[in-house]
């Protein structure tokens, strides 16, 4: 732990990450919390959160490529300034008075734009970054900073709500995207590259146009997911409990309103006991990864959201439905960390961009679907049967990540600076 956090760079992308993960959870739950009121109408949130994964369908497929031919610190500066001013715009218009639903679907399209394309950067970023073999200690820190940001929003986002408006929560979250902003660029200084294996003669490269390189690109992360089996089970366990994770801001506005009876205030609780949960599970997610192992830690992870997932919706008080979204919170941590690590570690440095872009591909397809689903279902029928959906993916989940396979091999890859 001490060898990570004596590393300048990694310090400032932890602390970055803190910071902007408070403004986030802040502006994602007075947004839903804003769209209920608004609207009262689930199937609002459920277009809510599709509209999130309308700009992944469109752009993963090809943001891979830019990830592991870019600086990576340099895409996520530019990916926070742009996000800090779409939220600026937004929360001047909520302070006056102004702001309509649509706005704020156009805000969470757009700032969604950049999230999936942050989020596979980061963590190729981080991977640059971590000596070999110290991965575990790095993605828990990463998912400390995450959740520790994510547990003081859920603590207060509630609270702050109610005394300052959608308007003054949205002008925190731009104040985050600042501070993010100046962390990253204190991360290092020139521009820095991830080196790729010569793989074809000079003369062929130089008669490659852009497109006809950029589409070779894209297929070397096929052929490398073709040739990696464990990879793709991995890939497939990651994408459904991204899936079904996400899609629950559709459905805990709603715990909190229809079964708590506690309003923005509950709401705030339960997404308090799923940071906690998550922030805590960093003290000790290392030593279960390494005793039961990273695979096993996936499935135990993904079988207790599932069991989690059927009991938030019968267990009537808030306090119950709080260790709940608690005992979530810590298995998403685990899992979290020991999917992360496991990618860091079977997946060439080269090729992290492409990978990760293609699970996050079918992982945002899913919660396009599940999110219409999940909405309509507890619209028109129960809670219950929503949250049994999301049991059902995460059960999924469970499943791939327990597929037998063979050990896979890992590749060796380092760093260049320009």
């Amino acid at each position: 732990m001490r060898a990570i956090l004596g590393r300048r760079s990694l310090r400032f992308v932890f602390a970055a990450n803190v910071i902007s993960m408070l403004g986030s959870g802040m502006n994602a739950a007075a947004v839903a919390w804003y769209i209920l009121e608004a609207t009262h109408s689930e199937m609002a949130l459920g277009t809510f959160a599709v509209l999130q994964t309308l700009p992944a369908m469109l752009m993963l497929p090809f943001t891979g490529v830019i990830i592991d031919r870019e600086d990576r610190r340099r895409l996520v500066m530019w990916l926070d300034a742009l996000r800090a001013i779409v939220i600026l715009a937004v929360a001047i218009l909520a302070i006056r008075g102004h702001v309509k639903v649509w706005q704020l679907y156009l805000m969470n399209t757009l700032v969604a734009a950049g999230f999936w394309m942050f989020w596979p950067t980061i963590t190729a970023l981080i991977q640059e970054l971590t000596p070999e073999g110290q991965f575990v200690q790095a993605n828990t820190f990463l998912l400390a900073g995450i959740q520790g940001g994510w547990l003081i929003a859920g603590s207060v986002v509630g609270f702050m709500y109610n005394h300052i408006g959608l308007g003054g929560v949205l002008l925190i979250d731009f104040s985050t995207y600042l501070v993010s902003f100046l962390c990253y660029f204190a991360v290092r200084k020139g521009r820095h590259i991830v080196l790729r294996p010569a793989e074809l003669r000079a003369d062929i490269r130089a008669a490659e146009t852009q497109f006809e390189r950029f589409w070779r690109e894209m297929r070397e992360g096929l052929h490398f997911l073709g040739d990696h089996r464990a990879v793709v089970l991995l890939g497939t366990s990651w994408a459904l409990f991204l899936g079904a994770m996400i899609t629950g801001v559709v459905v805990t506005p709603s715990l909190s309103e229809r079964i708590f009876h506690a309003g923005a205030a509950g709401y705030g609780w339960l997404n308090a006991g799923w940071g906690t949960g998550a922030f805590l599970s960093a003290l000790y997610a290392p030593q279960v990864i390494a005793f039961v192992g990273g695979r096993r830690s996936m499935a135990f992870s993904m079988a207790l959201l599932a069991v989690c997932a059927v009991c938030a919706p019968v267990s009537h008080w808030l306090v119950a439905g709080m260790l709940i979204y608690g005992a979530m919170g810590s298995a998403r941590g685990v899992g979290g960390i020991a999917m992360n690590t496991s990618l860091m570690e079977m997946v060439p440095p080269h090729l992290m961009g492409r990978v990760q872009n293609t699970f996050y591909f079918f992982g945002t397809f899913l919660q396009l679907v599940l999110a219409l689903a999940v909405g309509a279902v507890a619209h028109n029928v129960s809670l219950v049967a929503a949250f049994a959906i999301l049991a059902c993916v995460y059960g999924f989940a469970f499943v791939a990540a327990s597929w037998p396979v063979g050990s896979a091999a890992q590749v060796e890859t380092v760093g260049i600076t320009e």
